[in-house]
């Protein structure tokens, strides 16, 4: 089997639940060999549900010291000297206090890369920084949901997720640069930056965003959710050669360029609307993808994956969702996440 393209790539990582464990296992899922340094009770997110860890940690090696104790930091600076790079998912203040960052551990390898990803900064303080927190501090809530009802929250971790592909990037261009050092992600910076067009329309042009029915973009029209005879469809024409073929198979007149759509928006809705009613979003979808219009019908998650097995695939006793980059050539060994502790030389290191 080809190895993986970060194969021989050592990357130690510190940290709890989300964020960083999903960088590191994107990297595993990659080829990089992942070791976990764990606290003698382990990460908090074993305590959630097996299949909540497993779903974070797969592939990866599992050691627990306690980085609280001077043979703890002895073994960490071991681990250091051997390691291309150290992710750690922590407050900063225990970041600073277990001297996991490239200041201190340089002494053990110049060449160490060092993540640090945090609420806010790695010297912004100890504010809480959980997803929700963040979504909700950011502006992303108060552009989610209907207009007039309460802001709401993605059905999923964005904030968490997004900075652990961020993380992931950051590590690996550090380590492509061939140098050593400090880099720094927060989810807030993150989520501020995925709000790119939104927030440059507010900086340039005034244009406070604001919330649409049924999740309709602020430039194309039409771009939403619609119902249909069964189901909910959405719907994206971003240009006007998508609006001729939809329009055409949907039997809808007039509103030819993305301009007056735009300028007749509630017209455009309503005939839209009013011509998806004839027929189920599934249907609709059948009709509209042939054609190269972009359109979906809703599914659940359950449905969705019975829609792509083979997104679905086998690390361990579990069943989990496949790594998102493909690489001609490569397959992944999705080995199981690890035992706590599996791969201790003996107990746990610092712990008395």
């Amino acid at each position: 089997m080809t190895a993986g393209p970060l194969d021989g790539i050592r990357i130690l990582e510190v940290g709890h639940m989300l964020a960083g464990p999903y960088a590191t296992m994107m990297l595993a899922d990659l080829g990089a060999q992942v070791t976990k340094i764990e606290p003698p009770g382990g990460d908090i997110s074993r305590q959630v549900s097996e299949a909540y860890f497993a779903s974070l940690n797969r592939g990866k090696r599992s050691i627990r010291l306690d980085l609280t104790t001077d043979d703890g930091q002895a073994r960490l600076g071991e681990l250091v000297a051997d390691a291309h790079a150290l992710l750690v998912n922590l407050k900063p203040s225990a970041i600073h206090r277990l001297g996991l960052t490239y200041d201190v551990l340089r002494k053990w390898n110049e060449r160490i890369v060092c993540v640090a990803l945090t609420g806010y900064g790695l010297d912004a303080g100890d504010e809480p920084a959980f997803d929700y927190v963040v979504q909700a501090a950011t502006g992303v809530a108060a552009l989610t949901g209907a207009p007039d009802d309460p802001p709401t929250l993605p059905g999923y971790s964005s904030a968490d997720n997004s900075s652990g592909l961020t993380a992931a990037l950051g590590l690996l261009a550090q380590i492509v640069s061939g140098r050593g050092g400090q880099v720094e992600v927060s989810l807030r910076d993150v989520m501020l930056s995925q709000l790119n067009y939104r927030a440059s329309a507010y900086l340039n042009e005034g244009v406070e965003p604001r919330r649409l029915p049924l999740g309709a973009h602020s430039y194309y029209v039409p771009a939403q959710l619609f119902p249909t005879a069964e189901g909910y469809l959405a719907l994206f024409i971003t240009h006007d050669g998508f609006w001729k073929s939809f329009a055409t198979e949907a039997g809808v007149q007039g509103f030819p360029t993305m301009a007056e759509r735009a300028e007749r928006r509630e017209e455009v809705l309503a005939a839209v609307t009013d011509a998806l009613a004839d027929d189920t979003a599934a249907a609709w979808e059948a009709r509209l993808r042939p054609l190269g219009v972009p359109a979906a019908a809703v599914r659940t998650l359950p449905q969705a994956l019975a829609a792509t097995p083979e997104a679905v695939v086998t690390a361990g006793d579990f069943r989990l969702v496949r790594s998102s980059v493909r690489v001609e050539g490569y397959e992944p060994d999705y080995g199981p996440p690890p035992r706590l502790g599996e791969h201790d030389v003996s107990g746990v290191v610092g712990e008395s």
